[in-house]
């Protein structure tokens, strides 16, 4: 076949057997490098970037509508897990202070967007979406049940997560010294499973998601295992029980949803936009750096406990490193990320629809 007068692969006339081979070739090659060099969310972003080798080679592997959504349910109980109520306790402590902060990070990031969006840089609300501050799983799921550009929501926002984990590593080397982890402890991904949480933990992803497909709501698929499980589970009534194979092959499927969908056209438009991207991302970097500058002797914590905490997601390399840096106060940081974290992933739908009225 040619296309601009060169050959190019095609892979509309291999057979669909072949076609999840070599998809699946394709996701371990990507992810394997990936995952150990610790780029946020690898088992997702490699075998998204595996589909979209086979989709712009024409072919033709449309993922079943009920994994993807069992996918999606699957990370609305992985994200209750993380949502604990008693951080909530540390933010009343603190009152105004964790708030303003909070409200700042999101503030600068949506007016970050809403200028790519009124440039007509990246279309509709698809800018809005991929800016959010945080939450970019959540964020790329939902953003297509409000209008957006799926592809490029999770363009942007992995891209995001990839520069603001690298740069509070870095932030972290420069201000905490050698004991910054260069590595992530060992994944154990097939240990003994508690098969009456996991059970339950299933149970609350197929009613979830039978609600969701029931009464047709947006983003219902990962919205509704996450309310169902995110108060039971933190009072002690629920342990959700997700083992790591099976958030590693939720991921793929999401990762295979996502980049399948894409074309030619969609990748040229990426990498037009893709020096605006970088911009946006190292401007809300900045910002966040000089936020953290005036948090830092607003709160009297130390700078780099005030930059994790203002960091623009990545908030599980950021757990990771205050976890594991003298000197950080952990709850502070932890409390902060998932106050913002809450509210990105409540109010997001929210601020899109205002916003995108006025995106010409």
């Amino acid at each position: 076949m040619l296309d601009a007068g060169r050959k190019r692969l095609s892979l509309a006339r291999t057979s669909i057997p072949s076609q999840w081979v070599l998809l699946l070739l394709l996701s371990v090659i990507f992810t394997i490098p990936l995952y150990y060099i610790h780029l946020p969310a690898a088992v997702l972003i490699g075998p998204m970037l595996a589909a979209m080798v086979l989709a712009v080679h024409d072919a033709h592997l449309p993922i079943p509508a009920m994994p993807f959504l069992l996918a999606q349910g699957a990370v609305g109980c992985m994200v209750a897990c993380s949502l604990q109520l008693s951080v909530f306790v540390q933010v009343l402590h603190e009152g105004p202070l964790f708030l303003g902060g909070v409200l700042c990070v999101i503030m600068v990031c949506t007016l970050i967007g809403f200028y790519l969006a009124r440039r007509n840089i990246l279309p509709g609300t698809t800018a809005l979406w991929g800016s959010s501050p945080g939450a970019a799983t959540a964020m790329t799921l939902m953003s297509e049940s409000y209008g957006a550009d799926m592809r490029l929501v999770a363009f942007m926002q992995y891209m995001r997560a990839a520069f603001v984990a690298m740069a509070a590593a870095v932030v972290a080397r420069m201000e905490g010294g050698s004991h910054v982890p260069s590595a992530e402890p060992a994944q154990d991904w097939f240990p003994p499973i508690a098969w009456i949480p996991f059970s339950e933990t299933m149970a609350i992803i197929v009613i979830g998601v039978w609600l969701a497909r029931l009464f047709r709501l947006s983003a219902g698929a990962f919205m509704i295992p996450l309310a169902l499980a995110t108060v039971p589970q933190d009072m002690g009534l629920l342990t959700i029980e997700l083992p790591p194979w099976l958030l590693v092959a939720g991921y793929g499927v999401l990762g295979w949803g996502i980049g399948i969908r894409f074309t030619r056209a969609t990748l040229r438009y990426a990498s037009r936009v893709f020096p605006y991207v970088i911009q946006a991302v190292g401007l809300m970097i900045l910002t966040c750096g000089l936020m953290a500058l005036l948090l830092a002797r607003v709160a009297h914590v130390s700078l780099l406990t005030a930059y994790l905490a203002t960091s623009p997601g990545g908030e599980d390399t950021v757990a990771i490193i205050a976890a594991t840096t003298p000197g950080v106060d952990m709850p502070f940081v932890m409390a902060m990320q998932t106050v913002r974290f809450v509210l990105v992933l409540f109010t997001g739908p929210f601020l899109a629809r205002v916003l995108s009225r006025w995106v010409v």
